[in-house]
């Protein structure tokens, strides 16, 4: 990204500048996920969706629908090895917590659904929502216990269970049923990203493979 007053260049993935007047600074990173139009509109019903820019449309200058098929087929090249454990364009969902990281490959995420976690000594879980595309984490500790949950089936709305309360969790983090009922889980924030890209900003991250560290 280059930004009009300084003409400084910034990394997408870092918010750091690293060429022009600003390089070396950073800027603060804003909490947010990246999840289906149809959940967030049904979570914010009075959310309001950015016009188009009629300039930018007329030029053709918007990302095409197709942009990561086309993606898909353009070479990767980085400043580093490439680590061979996925492949360079493979989809992951990144956490980097308390010094520690992990890439989850959406296939495991696809696969199962729910998976439990320790990231950095920080108890935590990642899910894939019912739209089978939206991805969110959470820490899995309420007043200082750990939880240990499971995804709910058969009901006329998704759920999390926390098995040993009976207690049912929304998309969102917060208990809407059970004794637990109005807790909030803390959120954990999720990079949808490329393998390639994860692994050059997360060095030492891991890689989950389907329930083996």
């Amino acid at each position: 990204m280059r930004d009009e007053e300084t003409g400084s260049w910034w990394q997408q993935v870092s918010g750091e500048a690293i060429n022009g007047p600003l390089k070396g600074q950073r800027l603060r990173p804003v909490f947010h996920d990246e999840i289906t139009f149809r959940l967030w509109k049904r979570e914010q019903p009075l959310g309001r969706v950015l016009r188009p820019d009629e300039a930018v449309a007329q030029a053709n200058r918007y990302v095409p629908a197709n942009w990561e098929e086309k993606m898909l087929k353009v070479p990767v090249t980085t400043s580093h090895a490439q680590d061979q454990s996925l492949s360079p364009r493979a989809l992951v969902a990144g956490i980097s917590i308390n010094g520690g990281s992990r890439a989850f490959p959406y296939e495991a995420l696809t696969q199962q659904g729910l998976i439990l976690d320790d990231i950095g000594g920080v108890p935590i879980f990642i899910l894939l929502g019912e739209d089978k595309k939206s991805v969110r984490a959470f820490e899995r500790t309420v007043d200082g216990r750990k939880l240990e949950f499971f995804i709910k089936s058969g009901g006329p709305e998704w759920r999390l269970v926390y098995a040993e309360t009976g207690s049912e969790w929304d998309f969102t983090g917060k208990a809407v049923a059970g004794k637990l009922s109005g807790k909030q889980l803390q959120k954990v924030f999720v990079l949808n990203d490329y393998w390639f890209d994860w692994k050059t900003y997360n060095p030492k991250t891991t890689v989950y493979d389907l329930g083996k560290l």
